[in-house]
């Protein structure tokens, strides 16, 4: 569920010492507490470029690899939860159309894993490695839920449509 509320509504309720439990529920869907750390990043896309220019990358990825052992989409691309930026597509890409035909705009992506790949928040880095290494303790620090392999729900919203309707769509 999404909701929209003002600066003056959040600050109007205190935050929650717990998260609400669902009446019924299955540990595997509900995140386990942790703590979000926003971070500014530059990203580029990884599934949605034109195609001549996907191979151009493709053959500058490969070369980059082999010379610095890192690929375009480890350095270019974060496939972790975040507001904004491009979709961490695991499968192809699959925007969605809002009802009045404009395609709708990447708002946030809850990815399966926040330690996939070599992209780090600032304050994660830490220790001798975490530039090379695809940080598999940082796994516990996640939220713990599994969505299907690696994937992630990614939420699409319409900024021109007055209610500001909303889509999702889920790959694994």
């Amino acid at each position: 569920m999404l909701l929209w509320r003002s600066i003056a509504q959040a600050a109007a309720h205190p935050l929650l010492d717990e998260a609400p439990q669902p009446y019924e529920f299955d540990d595997e869907y509900v995140p386990r507490p942790c703590v979000v750390h926003p971070t500014e990043a530059i990203e580029y896309p990884n599934w949605d470029m034109p195609e001549e220019l996907s191979e151009q990358v493709g053959e500058w990825s490969e070369e980059l690899e082999e010379s610095c052992g890192i690929s375009y989409y480890d350095a270019f691309t974060t496939n972790q939860s975040k507001a904004g930026g491009y979709p961490g597509w695991t499968q192809p890409p699959q925007w969605p159309d809002c009802a009045c035909g404009r395609r709708m705009e990447h708002l946030m992506t809850i990815s399966a894993s926040e330690s996939r790949g070599r992209w780090l928040p600032v304050e994660e880095r830490t220790g001798p490695g975490w530039e090379i290494s695809t940080c598999p303790a940082q796994e516990d620090d996640s939220h713990g839920m599994c969505m299907g392999d690696m994937g992630g729900v990614y939420v699409f919203i319409c900024r021109t449509c007055p209610d500001l309707p909303a889509l999702h769509r889920y790959d694994c």
